[in-house]
């Protein structure tokens, strides 16, 4: 398992596996380790002299490409996976980017809560917590909140 070589978990990025070594990491022969390169699978660093360097993270994916091959699924199909992994991963890191830019704002605009009305005319205005809107019928009171992303 790569966490018991010298202390190196999965999630680590440094280049430090010769390919070798990350086959038989991997459970997987070098030749595979060539050929999921050269498809565009897996993509290890290279050194300045053009050998592979895999890095804890490179040895887990090719772990998982292994598992997803024994289950049947084609190279193309594993290919369309990862990149589709890829993208969600990146898409929730932009997420959570844009949820503390938001975060931030508020807290630099000193808004907390802001809450809404439906006016006499039925338009949305703003209003105090805990007020109604100056109006002789209607009664309405609208909150909003906006839901937490995790």
């Amino acid at each position: 398992m790569v966490a018991e070589v010298r202390g190196f978990s999965p999630d680590d990025d440094a280049p430090v596996f010769v390919i070798s070594v990350a086959a038989t990491l991997a459970g997987m022969h070098a030749q595979t380790l060539r050929q999921y390169d050269r498809l565009g699978i897996v993509s290890p660093s290279r050194t300045r002299g053009g050998g592979r360097r895999y890095s804890g993270r490179d040895v887990a994916m090719l772990r998982e490409v292994q598992r997803l091959s024994q289950e049947g699924v084609s190279l193309a199909g594993i290919q369309r996976i990862l990149e589709l992994e890829n993208q969600v991963d990146a898409l929730q890191a932009r997420v959570h980017e844009l949820d503390r830019e938001v975060t931030a704002l508020r807290g630099a605009a000193g808004l907390g809560q802001r809450v809404f009305a439906v006016g006499p005319t039925g338009d949305v205005i703003a209003v105090r917590a805990g007020q109604r809107p100056r109006s002789g019928r209607s009664q309405a009171l609208v909150v909003w909140r906006p839901s937490p992303r995790g």
